[in-house]
């Protein structure tokens, strides 16, 4: 089975084909996208880019362009003076599948 690296928005995935991830949120109206791998391995054969493999391309579609994460609650607190503040955060994100490894 073919797997490779890929780098989508700062962040390094370990990818094979007809796989589901999530990345960080991708530019609106992006469909396809044609990424370089940086690792190659098939078997027990595998290939290092300096930075990226020469001729792979790692093909991927944009299944869903926007999902959020789980919600995160932040809380700033200071012992024996009755301050706290509570704020949330959710993130977005999209989810790609890999189509091909060429």
């Amino acid at each position: 089975m073919k797997k490779a690296v890929i780098l989508v928005g700062g962040k390094q995935y370990l990818v094979a084909e007809k796989e589901t991830l999530r990345v960080d949120l991708l530019p609106a109206g992006t469909k396809e996208l044609e990424l370089d791998a940086l690792l190659v391995t098939d078997g027990d054969k595998t290939t290092v880019g300096t930075p990226t493999v020469k001729g792979v391309k790692v093909s991927a579609k944009v299944k869903t362009p926007e999902v959020k994460g789980d919600k995160l609650r932040v809380i700033r607190y200071k012992a024996k003076k009755r301050v706290h503040k509570e704020t949330g955060h959710r993130q977005k994100y999209s989810e790609i599948e890999i189509t091909k490894i060429a």
